[in-house]
């Protein structure tokens, strides 16, 4: 739902173009993105969560648009209005299914990781590792009648 909307307020910023619908171009890219990104499987973390930031877009996207209310034909706005609606509805509707990600845990889990037991002292001393030997080193020698070139592999003739 929030990727038609993001493709519909791209469509309503043809004609007359300036910054504003620039900056609606941007926000719905950036929409898209989140929302591909998202499909694909990618991990990452949002402050307030996919929904808070989709929502946010949506207000965003609205505020841009009654800036240019009077800029633009009615129709235009008013599809422009029902799009960044839609995106703010289809963000809230994602916040309430999924909330925020960095919300503390309602109940107490053990961590992940335990600790690792303290080392003994002079365990370090013990466990030193022996350096590794040189590495096999041929040198080149020119078989016989061969001569050493430094530069192109183009010969001329003379």
């Amino acid at each position: 739902m929030a990727a038609a909307a993001a493709v519909l307020l791209i469509l309503s910023t043809f004609g007359p173009f300036s910054f504003v619908e620039a900056g609606e171009l941007l926000l719905s890219g950036g929409v898209l993105a989140l929302l591909f990104a998202r499909a694909e499987g990618r991990r990452f973390h949002l402050p307030f969560g996919d929904g808070t930031a989709i929502a946010a877009a949506g207000i965003w996207a609205g505020a841009l648009i009654v800036a240019r209310l009077f800029d633009r034909p009615l129709g235009q706005n008013l599809l422009a209005l029902a799009c960044a609606s839609v995106l703010f509805l289809a963000g809230a509707r994602e916040r309430a299914k999924r909330p925020a990600d960095d919300l503390p845990p309602e109940h107490d889990t053990p961590p992940i990781r335990t600790r690792r037991p303290p080392r003994r002292p002079g365990a370090a001393a013990e466990a030193t590792t022996k350096p590794l030997p040189p590495p096999e080193f041929k040198p080149y020698e020119p078989r016989s009648g061969e001569q050493l070139r430094l530069g192109p592999d183009d010969q001329e003739d003379a």
